[in-house]
């Protein structure tokens, strides 16, 4: 047994008093260390649009005979609530906004003033509604970058927006401004003149300035070629942007990202004076309620109507601020029943306060 007991303390590399009990080595077993896992803050709910006005907008786009698209949304909470809200649709004169911002920006950057002279020749003139026509004379017209601004967004006068877009860069200078500001979802077409005669099924000529030799060369095109023509253009417009994404640029306006904040407040203050459209958005104001807005019409051909447009901000007589956007397409309805459909709109939004 003493022999036996020695071998033994020999295999386990060492000796042990008599007496005491010996244990096999056990294999260390690693360290437990209690752990204690911060709480997560809680992210705040998401605001939640009111059912009423969903089913309001999605009802007036549903049950509206024609190619409609609305979009509402929320400058403060950040919601929106939209039907056919990311379809591509005519702009029409709502691109002067975009026009006017890029003014404004230039401005804000010292490239131009709202007191710089300009002067605008006969062959600035372009199509449609244009009311400085009669004062383009041989000299032509002595005005300023303010006047002409001021002229494109309160009247929508297509020759003062034309001579702007120029003077900021021309189109390609409004798309990279869009870009850069990061106005997602929103197109510019090649400028009044060239959108106009392309809709139409025309190639824009220089003798054409001040509208009347278009007018005539579209009224001896028959009427097959033209409903070629304005169909290509309602399938893919070249003046094209999303209800969603006028939004989008709407409230980014209004809460000051796209401007200084002098510059913001000049041009919301243009679009509050418009006189353009008092029967579309504005038609369902109620007191206390203002809306800073531009408008859009295209061409007609039969009783086909297209690009008729209203958008803009409104705003609460408590501070609540909507950006809201009714395009239409194209219809065969009546002035009165577009109409209807834009005050409907605005009267649904006001119903949710």
């Amino acid at each position: 047994m003493v022999l036996s007991s020695a071998l033994g303390l020999a295999f386990l590399g060492g000796c042990v008093p008599a007496g005491e009990r010996v244990q096999a080595a056990r294999p260390a077993q690693p360290t437990k260390v209690a752990t204690v896992q911060a709480p997560q803050p809680s992210q705040p709910a998401r605001p939640q649009p009111p059912a009423d006005l969903l089913n309001a907008v999605q009802g007036l786009g549903s049950a509206y005979k024609g190619k409609v698209g609305i979009s509402v949304r929320d400058i403060d909470e950040g919601w929106t609530v939209s039907f056919n809200g990311d379809a591509s649709l005519p702009q029409q004169s709502v691109s002067k906004l975009w026009v006017a911002i890029a003014v404004m920006d230039a401005v804000d950057r010292g490239k131009l003033k709202l007191s710089d002279p300009v002067t605008v020749r006969r062959s600035d003139l372009t199509v449609f509604h244009q009311p400085i026509r009669p004062l383009v004379t041989k000299s032509g017209y002595h005005t300023t970058i303010g006047k002409l601004l001021e002229l494109a967004m309160t009247r929508s006068a297509n020759s003062c927006n034309d001579v702007l877009l120029w003077k900021v860069g021309g189109p390609s200078a409004i798309r990279t401004m869009l870009a850069r500001k990061g106005v997602s979802g929103v197109g510019f077409g090649p400028g009044e003149r060239l959108l106009q005669a392309k809709t139409a099924g025309l190639t824009w000529r220089p003798e054409w300035a001040g509208g009347w030799g278009f007018l005539k060369a579209r009224a001896a095109m028959s009427y097959a070629a033209r409903d070629r023509a304005l169909k290509r253009y309602l399938a893919a417009p070249y003046d094209g942007a999303s209800p969603n994404g006028i939004t989008l640029g709407l409230a980014m306006l209004k809460r000051g990202e796209l401007l200084t904040p002098a510059s913001t407040r000049h041009l919301l203050s243009l679009m509050r004076a418009s006189r353009t459209g008092p029967l579309r958005l504005r038609s369902g104001l109620r007191s206390g309620w203002t809306l800073a807005h531009k408008t859009g019409t295209g061409q007609d051909l039969g009783n086909l109507s297209t690009g008729y447009n209203d958008v803009g901000i409104l705003n609460s007589p408590d501070g609540h601020r909507y950006a809201v956007s009714v395009m239409i397409a194209s219809t065969r309805q009546p002035i009165p029943v577009r109409m209807r459909l834009m005050g409907d709109v605005t009267r649904a939004i006001i119903r949710t306060e």
